[in-house]
């Protein structure tokens, strides 16, 4: 093993292990921020700390929420810092428990339970890269993420169903809600990005994704058929 090797191993080890001066309770915008900005300072880029290494036991919430939009929303204000969503990105975490799903920001000494509308990821952009030959469909989300389309993370279409909110109880407010993001079950276009964090595709970038793929009539249904490298991708397009 050279010494670049043996370097980025042992970064990758270290950021695995909480340090001695961490604070304990990082439920606290100012709190976590400055850690992971501290944390953030010793990797190259926009690099994601290994989360599968840490396991914490400690758990608190947060008065975050990811709309089904993908603002990021807490204590009621939206989030505008983009910088800081991004970093808080990093740290996303899912877990699945008796069918429950919940989200965290996680780190090595703490889990803070945040809560996602939908899903916690948004795609705005997509192209088309050439590597080796070869064509690829290449997406980004708001957040910094890149995914290419290949068997490992395709491109499904489900319909939208919006989590229950009891104290949403007045229907106007749901009306507004469901114009916001979506109508319920409105099917929207969705891909997995990492560590099972799911991606919505946004309606301009799909549209975007019409253009570049070929549209074809089978069996009374349109059919969107992408190219990405070297393999086809056929989605079965909802009626409009």
């Amino acid at each position: 093993m050279n010494n670049n090797t043996s370097n980025v191993t042992e970064n990758v080890e270290n950021a695995a292990k909480p340090s001695n001066d961490m604070p304990s309770n990082l439920n606290n915008m100012d709190a976590l921020s400055q850690y992971l900005k501290a944390a953030a300072g010793t990797r190259e880029g926009r690099a994601i700390p290994p989360l599968e290494k840490w396991h914490p036991e400690d758990v608190a919430d947060m008065d975050l929420i990811i709309k089904a939009n993908g603002e990021w929303w807490h204590e009621g204000g939206q989030m505008t810092r983009q910088s800081l969503v991004e970093l808080f990105a990093t740290v996303l975490w899912k877990e699945e428990n008796l069918g429950v799903t919940e989200y965290f920001l996680k780190t090595p000494v703490q889990k803070i339970r945040i809560q996602v509308e939908d899903v916690p990821l948004l795609i705005n952009d997509v192209g088309i890269v050439h590597e080796d030959n070869m064509s690829w469909l290449e997406f980004t989300t708001t957040t910094g993420d890149v995914v290419r389309l290949d068997n490992e993370h395709p491109i499904t279409l489900k319909a939208y169903k919006p989590k229950a909110d009891s104290s949403d109880s007045d229907s106007s407010k749901d009306n507004e809600k469901h114009q916001a993001v979506g109508i319920e079950g409105q099917v929207r276009p969705y891909m997995p990005v990492r560590n099972g964090l799911m991606a919505l595709i946004g309606r301009n970038t799909f549209y975007h994704l019409t253009e570049i793929g070929q549209l074809t009539e089978q069996n009374g249904e349109t059919i969107l058929t992408l190219q990405s490298g070297g393999q086809s991708y056929q989605l079965s397009m909802p009626a409009s």
